[in-house]
């Protein structure tokens, strides 16, 4: 069980963004993907989603190859993607937007504010007037509207106040305790270090790091962010139950 991307490059017309990268997102693990602004962190992310196709290299979910599956194709297979910026519709309430967002019904959306019991007395109020803490909460909550098994994050903390950030990753780490995989594009790096099992970085879109988070060197990691010395970068680490890319495809 898996998100398994082999030899990925992937870019927008003509602008070649990841290249060659090869990265896995074992079931049940926290993965930290790090890198200096423009690196193809978010490329990265749409591309596992199925935002963007690779020009070269393969896509598979759990053993099926996803390379030209389209978003909603991916959505069938467990994987929620959380943008960067707050995606949520403005003018609907907060009820209207896990209804739209997650297709469901009460007792979903019960579920869902669980996690943030702050949205269940906003559930009448329009998405667009609270402050950027919740609308960043109610974005998550989607990740538990129709149990994915995979959610990809993206800067989602970028801009929110630190107590608020610090209420975030609580709830990553309640959602990750689950068993849902994370993949998490992150500024801050500590954090989403300590909650990772897995990190790699990114730098020029390729991989420069690969391997267990405790074991990323916060020096050589600043060197990687800035571009001066790569980190090597070793055989992807492998899930224990990921098999060979099979043949059948979305």
């Amino acid at each position: 069980m898996s998100i398994s991307l082999r030899g990925v490059s992937a870019g927008y017309g003509s602008t070649q963004v990841l290249r060659e990268v090869t990265l896995v997102v074992p079931g049940g693990a926290v993965v930290a993907l790090l890198g200096p602004n423009g690196a193809g962190k978010t490329t990265l992310l749409r591309t596992c989603s199925g935002l963007l196709r690779p020009t070269r290299g393969t896509v598979h979910i759990d053993g099926v190859d996803a390379t030209q599956g389209s978003p909603h194709a991916l959505v069938t297979l467990g994987v929620c993607h959380v943008p960067e910026g707050r995606a949520v519709f403005p003018s609907l309430t907060v009820a209207e937007n896990l209804k739209l967002l997650g297709g469901a019904g009460n007792d979903q959306i019960d579920r869902a504010i669980e996690a943030f019991p702050v949205l269940s007395s906003k559930l009448a109020q329009t998405a667009g007037t609270m402050s950027g803490g919740e609308q960043q909460m109610l974005a998550l909550a989607r990740s538990y509207l129709r149990n994915p098994a995979y959610v990809l994050l993206d800067e989602v903390s970028m801009g929110l106040a630190p107590k608020v950030v610090d209420e975030i990753f609580d709830y990553l780490t309640r959602l990750a305790a689950t068993g849902v995989a994370l993949l998490l594009v992150e500024q801050y790096v500590h954090k989403a270090l300590e909650l990772a099992d897995l990190a790699y970085v990114i730098n020029k879109g390729r991989i420069t790091f690969a391997g267990e988070a405790s074991e990323l060197d916060p020096d050589a990691l600043a060197e990687a962010y800035l571009g001066a010395a790569p980190l090597s970068a070793p055989d992807p680490p492998r899930s224990r139950e990921e098999s060979p890319c099979a043949t059948r495809s979305v």
